[in-house]
């Protein structure tokens, strides 16, 4: 299961369009994080992908926000979770907080982790 919050591209459309196979992972993308910690409780990810310039929470608040509650023994933590954005800075501060990866969005499919799914 991969979880998306991203507000600005079809991420299972770039995903797919570069060859990614989709066809043994289900992709639920959210539009906007209201009520982020629940959709990520619920839906229990193995993979998390993080908008950083997302409304109404950024990716990094939210990233900030799920440490706090898997330290507290509220929620589990996703296997990985993937900071991005078209800026690099953000990026670096997502995995700076715990993201296991940061990258240009655009640079996504190049992740080695849709092998390992």
């Amino acid at each position: 299961m991969v979880l998306v919050f991203e507000d600005g591209f079809d991420i299972g459309a770039l995903l797919t369009s570069n060859g990614i196979d989709m066809s043994e992972l289900e992709l639920v993308q959210r539009w906007d994080t209201t009520d982020f910690l629940d959709h990520i409780r619920d839906f229990s990810p193995e993979v998390l992908l993080l908008d950083h310039f997302i409304p109404p929470t950024k990716g990094l608040e939210v990233l900030q926000q799920l440490n706090i509650a898997v330290a507290a023994g509220e929620i589990t933590r996703p296997r990985i979770i993937v900071g991005m954005s078209s800026a690099s800075m953000a990026n670096e501060r997502m995995v700076q907080f715990g993201a296991d990866h940061g990258v240009i969005k655009f640079d996504l499919p190049k992740l080695p982790i849709w092998s390992n799914n």
